[in-house]
Order: structure tokens, then C-alpha cells, then sequence
């Protein structure tokens, strides 16, 4: 199999043993791990969410990702090349966490600049900086200088930089990260029609209902480490420990001493959640009182209920979770 084809069925991003540790300090003696063996792999085509607080090592990850830190120890390839490839990242699509376009270029010439880096020129570019800018809903604003943009503005403009190349792979640092709800709501319909067009992306957040909102699968880090991964609905459909059970045809002696209940709207059902362990014993008590059992179904997790469960299974202390956006 020649290297073309190689790079074709290799996925997109693929991380294994992956460390990093800086010195810092004014004399550099103190050593900071921002990444401990990290091992990941993002799927072609899907939107794959890398979740974790302020300082897990997802910044440190995108940047040894984009070749602009080498890693202490590990490889990352992309599209089975080394990150530090031209031709793998000729691919690639990136968003920073915070851009910083030259303020005084106006939209559409900065995003002609970012055009004529990656090789492109003449009728062409010009119709691909057309086409980004009016995906990102900036054709109108176009021609004024970027210091004039808002915070929402400077990150369309910035994600139309990443389109034009038309990458298959786009990557995602904090791109709702300080926007107004209208903002992210745009910003993540940016983010399904690029889905749409077949582009893998790797969402870098710390939001999670925006991670929820967006990505088939993810990945939690923290503390330079992977705790969790797996798919959205595995993750918060499996190992639940809690059971909801609705009860009808008990009066209120009977229902306290079973437990707390929440009634339902209907007036008639009582909701009670019981340790999984117990739930046999639990139904038994419902029909020794003569009541009757509706349905019996695990809890769901929530995306915050695994996260956290993720940070408090790795050690770490669970104020981490002062850093995540609910």
C-alpha cells in the first residue's frame, strides 16, 4: 500500500503514549507534566469532543497536534503521517483559542492572506474567500477592518481562515469560549454544516452542554490524562448504579416509608430512585403495600454527572469541576 492510500484509511488523528513536560520558573527548575501518556484516536468524519477543565492538557495536546510544541516522549500522527508532516497538515483546518488576526487587515483580506499560505490564487481563491466569508455570515462586513469586529465576529472570521483550504480536518480550540448564546448557536451551526460536508473535527472545550450538543464521541482529560472515552451515548446510558422506578397505589404512609418520591404530573405515580442494589427488595416492599410497579428503568447519566465521576475516579480533587460550564 503506497503512502497515499495509507494516509486515506488512517484516521484523522491517532495519539499513543503522547507526554509532555515543560520547565518553568526563573530557573527553570520546576517541571510541570501538562500530558501523561495520552493515547487517542479520532474517527474520519465524526465531530470528537475532547473535554476537561481549564489546565488538563488539551491546549498542550492541539498545539504538539499542530506541530508548534514537540512532546516529551509519544507520537501523534495525522492521517497516519507525523504531525510534524507538511503534507498531513496541508489537511488541516485550525481554530485557536484565542485568534488574533492582524486587527488593521480588513475580513477579506485576511482570510485571501490565510488563502494564498495554503497555496491558493488567482479566480480561485477568490472564490473560495467569497464562499468562507459568506458561510460565516460575514459577507456584509467584509471590507472593514478587523478592529472594528465584536468577539463573535473575530472568531467567524478567524474559522473562515480555517475553511478556506477546504481541510479535512478541522481543529477546534474553545470556539464558543466567551461568545453571547447567540454566538455559540451560530458557531455550532458552522460546526454541523462542516460535519455535513464529510469534515472530521476535534471540539476542544471545557462547555458542556456544548460538547453534548455537538460530538458523536469524546474524550475526558484531566490532568494530562485520558480518564474517559467513548461515545456520547455509551458513556451516559451505561453502568448506572441508579434505578427509576414508577409506583402507582400507595397512600402517603405507605410511599414515606418507602423513601423519598417525586410525584408525577398525572397525580397518581410516585418516582422513586433506588440504588440498583436494592431494587429487588425495594419492589417487594411496593407489592407487600399492594401498590403496583409501572416501569423500571436505569437513571441516565448526565454528560456533568460522567464528568465528574471521571475527575473523582482519577485522583484528582473535585474543585476541578470549578473550571467547567454547565
Amino acid at each position: 500500500m503506497n503512502a497515499a492510500a495509507t494516509a486515506e484509511s488512517a484516521a484523522p488523528i491517532e495519539a499513543r503514549g503522547l507526554s509532555k513536560t515543560y520547565r518553568i520558573g526563573f530557573m527553570r527548575n520546576r517541571l510541570v507534566k501538562a500530558l501523561q501518556g495520552l493515547d487517542l484516536t479520532v474517527p474520519t468524519g465524526q465531530v470528537f469532543g475532547l473535554l476537561g477543565p481549564n489546565g488538563a492538557g488539551k491546549s498542550t495536546t492541539i498545539k504538539i497536534l499542530m506541530n508548534l510544541v514537540t512532546p516529551s516522549s509519544g507520537t501523534a500522527t495525522l492521517f497516519g503521517l507525523p504531525a510534524s508532516s507538511t503534507e498531513a497538515r496541508r489537511k488541516i483546518g485550525f481554530l485557536p483559542e484565542n485568534p488574533a488576526p492582524y486587527e488593521y487587515l480588513t475580513g477579506r483580506e485576511f482570510v485571501t492572506l490565510a488563502g494564498r499560505l495554503s497555496g491558493f490564487s488567482g479566480e480561485d481563491l477568490d472564490r473560495r474567500t467569497t464562499r468562507v466569508l459568506g458561510a460565516v455570515e460575514l459577507g456584509s462586513a467584509e471590507k472593514l477592518q478587523i478592529r472594528r469586529y465584536s468577539k463573535g465576529m473575530v472568531q467567524r472570521v478567524a474559522l473562515a481562515q480555517a475553511l478556506v483550504g477546504d481541510p479535512k480536518l478541522l481543529i477546534l480550540d474553545e470556539p464558543t469560549s466567551g461568545l453571547d448564546p447567540i454566538g455559540r448557536s451560530q458557531m455550532r451551526d458552522l460546526i454541523f454544516a462542516e460535519r455535513e460536508r464529510g469534515t472530521t473535527i476535534l471540539f476542544c472545550s471545557h462547555i458542556i452542554p456544548d460538547v453534548q450538543a455537538l460530538c458523536e464521541r469524546m474524550a475526558i482529560l484531566v490532568g494530562g490524562r485520558v480518564v474517559q472515552q467513548g461515545s456520547i451515548h455509551d458513556l451516559t446510558h451505561t453502568g448506572s448504579s441508579v434505578i427509576r422506578l414508577d409506583v402507582r397505589g400507595l397512600s402517603a404512609t405507605q410511599a414515606e416509608a418507602l423513601g423519598q418520591a417525586t410525584p408525577l404530573p398525572d397525580g397518581e405515580t410516585l418516582r422513586f430512585e433506588v440504588p440498583s442494589a436494592q431494587v429487588r427488595e425495594f419492589t417487594e416492599r411496593v407489592w407487600n403495600s399492594g401498590g403496583s410497579l409501572q416501569q423500571l428503568v436505569p437513571k441516565r447519566s448526565t454528560l456533568e454527572d460522567v464528568f465528574m465521576d471521571a475527575v473523582k475516579s482519577s485522583g484528582r480533587s473535585s474543585s476541578v469541576g470549578g473550571d467547567i460550564q454547565a
